[in-house]
């Protein structure tokens, strides 16, 4: 059967091949040596030979005329650097006609020890039969702008996209300089990079830059160029060639995500809602408008930092209360606003009311018209600003965040005449969205700050007062709001026998967990210095209590004694001092906490060095107590480490500081106590801060009697006696017959339950005291005798005639102690 036969007609009409379509192109591998070492079927078909008579013969004669040495060994050379070739080759067919093609040779390769070049070649005719018309199409049609300039740089040939590009019609741009028509649009760079072209022959590529056209000349526009050399075959450079890409899409998204992730570094740098939002204004001005406009909801600005809940907003008011938390504007003064920061707003773009900030979309008006009747009629004074400032342009975002309504941002173009496109409503709505994050995190922070705060405050003391024994003043100032509050604590506890406690403590850590601790702690001490403890007893007492509170916040169940995880441990440091007005003896102990400073009536400055002890909440270790004799006049100073370290300065540095500024005594305690706080701690820091002073007085010798007392029965009368006189002395006649009752009681106590030696001592400070020692370590207790008993009313009777009593133990025993109120 025989073959099908090509129909002639058929293959006439055969759709013409593509321009860059090599698939079909004529092969051949030739070796440096000009022999043929593979041929392919489409060599066949082009110049008739078949591979089996081409093969290892000589390539010379293919070329007509017949082979040319020097072009030859010149495009050897030039292969061999590894360049490429391609040019017009006339070749021989088999049959003898000629072959007008267009040959191209590869870069030298090797294969094996051979050395080989790739020749493929098309017949010219069937490329300009097929080409011409996508090529004009190319040039003329495509979405890339492309021209020809000449080596003076005017323009001699360009396609209608460039035309377009431009907005320059092409009989115009003929024969004239980019600089000419263009010269806002890069024109001096770009001819520089044509120029660096014609004189290096290097092509330049993908080069942006940011312009614009004639056919739009308000808005920018970004575009990618590219340039390369004309060459002639004599290797001339004649002109360059020029391609433009319009990029401006490509620019916009970059740009707009640029500035977005910017927005993140410089929005919400502080935990404050009023400097969080002038951060969104300063940050969009003028990079993304011209005018910017920040207004919260009031209880977002409200100290207790609520906003409006979204799930629960219900019918919203037509207008809603909001106060305008930032401005800026690229005109100095913001003159475009008609309220200031601080002042009460109600705007929303008309016709919207208050349900836009609950739970409404961006509003987008691309063109704003101030003669609108519902912009005159709703908002006359901005309708003025509008015409006024050329305000043509609005996108307003409603702020909202964690189901929150926070309240609403506005961006206004006046300057820049493009007007806000769909595009920048994405941007705008990120910006605000990272903002009122932002905000509604500085909004929390700022209500439990404030919550904090005011629970320090309330567990400090209200009034300070040292009686006669001391006078007193303190200073506390919490930490910078960026770190919370702390635990810091001070108190002064009025103690028997005119004497009065001194404490000051630093619980670890920030916040209301801090502050609630420091109260119980504070309580906790009060109650211990109420139980008469010396300062070390008390601090090792307090020490269990911490021990057991951190076992409570680790949700440890262990026995007392066992120490809590490292997650739940609260740590604290504590000074507690004793100061006893008669014997100017001062006693201290101290928890992890620093020495407390003295500073003697001649101005000499010490920090006694007192057993430092371990801070409390670690267990397990003593603390010791050390005494100190007080001038009368002294001054004592209890501080907590906030007030003398900081980043510059160490505590050594610190505690020197704060002793100079203490020696001069030409202020009152109260204004030394604020005066040297302010110096030292002139900024914010990180740490609370509290600082007490006492100064030291004493009981004179007309102030304090006392006696000694016989262990025999017949001496209560005659130790009551002298009672009774010295009370009278004083002037205290009236509560000479209660003292006179208190003195029996006590001392007839004494010499029946306690052991010699027995003193009794009458103290006149604010109130009355009687105290009777003895050597005895048994305390008596109060009973409610029976109706029938015999005994058991005199301590009964002695807690109702005095204002207070109680017991204390000593080195040398106990004393038992009445006080009375002085009328």
């Amino acid at each position: 059967m025989d073959a099908p036969r090509e129909d002639p007609d058929a293959v006439a009409s055969a759709p013409p091949r593509a321009l860059f379509d090599a698939s079909s192109d004529a092969a051949a591998v030739v070796s440096g040596r000009g022999l043929v070492i593979a041929w392919t079927k489409a060599a066949e078909d082009l110049l008739g030979y078949p591979a089996a008579e081409i093969v290892g013969t000589s390539a010379d004669r293919l070329p007509v005329p017949a082979h040319d040495p020097v072009r030859a060994a010149a495009v050897a050379e030039r292969c061999r650097s590894g360049a490429g070739w391609s040019g017009h080759v006339p070749l021989r067919h088999r049959d003898g006609h000629r072959v007008e093609a267009d040959l191209r040779v590869s870069a030298a390769f090797r294969i094996g020890t051979h050395e080989c070049f790739l020749v493929s070649a098309r017949d010219r005719h069937d490329r300009w039969a097929v080409g011409e018309s996508v090529l004009d199409r190319f040039l003329t049609s495509s979405p890339v702008g492309m021209a020809v300039v000449d080596t003076r740089l005017r323009y001699i040939w360009l396609n209608d996209t460039l035309e377009r590009f431009g907005g320059v019609p092409r009989a115009q741009r003929l024969g004239r300089r980019l600089s000419e028509l263009l010269p806002g649009l890069q024109a001096e760079t770009l001819e520089g990079l044509m120029r660096k072209v014609l004189e290096t022959g290097v092509p330049v590529t993908d080069y942006e830059y940011v312009g614009w056209s004639w056919a739009d000349p308000h808005r920018r526009r970004a575009y990618s160029t590219s340039f390369f050399p004309l060459v002639d075959p004599d290797r001339t450079i004649t002109g360059v060639c020029y391609m433009v890409l319009d990029v401006t899409e490509r620019w916009t998204t970059r740009q707009l995500l640029s500035l977005v992730s910017e927005s993140g570094t410089r929005i919400g740098t502080t935990l404050d809602v009023l400097r969080t939002a002038q951060e969104l204004a300063d940050f969009a001005v003028p990079r993304f408008a011209d005018f910017v406009v920040v207004d919260l909801l009031e209880p977002v600005l409200s100290n207790e930092g609520h906003g409006t809940w979204l799930s629960d907003a219900g019918p919203a008011p037509v207008k809603p209360v909001m106060r305008r938390a930032a401005l800026r504007s690229v005109r100095e003064g913001c003159p475009e606003a008609v309220a200031r920061v601080g002042d009460r707003v109600d705007f929303v773009p008309p016709p919207h009311d208050a349900h836009l900030l609950i739970g409404g979309d961006p509003i987008l008006i691309p063109v704003l018209d101030p003669h609108d009747g519902t912009w005159a009629s709703e908002q006359p004074e901005r309708a003025a600003s509008m015409r006024e400032f050329g305000l043509h342009s609005l996108v307003s975002v409603p702020m909202r965040a964690r189901n929150t309504a926070l309240g609403l941002t506005t961006f206004i173009r006046s300057l820049n005449p493009v007007p806000f496109q769909p595009d920048d409503v994405l941007v705008a709505q990120e910006l605000v969205a990272r903002a009122a994050l932002c905000v509604d995190n500085a909004r929390r922070y700022t209500r439990e700050h404030t919550a904090a705060v005011t629970l320090q405050r309330s567990l400090l003391p209200q009034a300070l007062t040292g009686g006669t024994a001391l006078e007193v003043a303190s200073s506390y100032r919490p930490a910078d709001p960026t770190d919370g509050v702390g635990g810091d604590w001070f108190d002064v506890i009025p103690l028997s026998g005119a004497r009065v406690g001194l404490v000051v403590g630093d619980v670890v850590g920030h916040g209301i967990t801090a502050a609630a601790t420091m109260g119980r702690l504070r309580t906790a001490v009060q109650t211990l210095a109420d139980m008469e403890m010396p300062p070390d007893e008390l601090l090792a007492h307090l020490d269990d209590l911490v021990l057991r509170l951190s076992a409570e916040r680790s949700g440890d169940d262990a026995p007392g004694g066992d120490r809590p995880s490292a997650s739940g441990f609260l740590g604290a440091t504590c000074l507690y001092a004793v100061y006893d007005p008669v014997t100017r003896c001062c006693t201290l102990a101290r928890a992890g906490h620093p020495p407390p400073v003295v500073v003697t009536p001649g101005g000499e400055v010490s920090f006694p060095d007192i057993p430092a002890g371990p801070p409390l909440g670690l267990g397990g270790m003593a603390f010791e107590a050390a005494e100190l004799e007080l001038a009368e006049d002294s001054l004592l100073g209890l501080f907590t480490n906030g007030l003398v370290t900081s980043a510059d300065n160490d505590m050594e540095q610190g505690m020197a500081r704060l002793g100079a500024l203490l020696a001069p005594r030409d202020l009152d305690l109260a204004g030394l106590c604020s005066s040297v706080v302010r110096r030292l701690v002139p900024d914010p820091q990180p740490d609370d801060i509290a600082l007490l002073l006492a100064r030291t007085h004493t009981l004179g010798p007309d102030d304090v009697v006392s006696w000694e007392v016989p262990v025999e029965p017949a001496a209560v009368a005659d130790v009551r006696a002298r009672a009774t006189r010295q009370v009278v002395a004083w002037g205290f006649g009236e509560l000479a017959m209660t003292t006179e009752l208190i003195v029996s009681e006590l001392v007839t106590n004494a010499i029946r339950y306690a052991e010699p030696p027995i003193r009794l001592r009458l103290l006149r400070d604010a109130r009355l005291t009687c105290e009777v020692a003895d050597a005895s370590s048994t305390a008596p207790r109060l009973r409610h005798a029976r109706s029938m008993d015999e005994g058991g009313r005199g301590l009964f009777l002695v807690a109702q005639l005095a204002h207070r009593w109680g017991a204390r133990y000593t080195s040398e025993g106990k004393i038992i102690w009445a006080e009375q109120e002085i009328p």
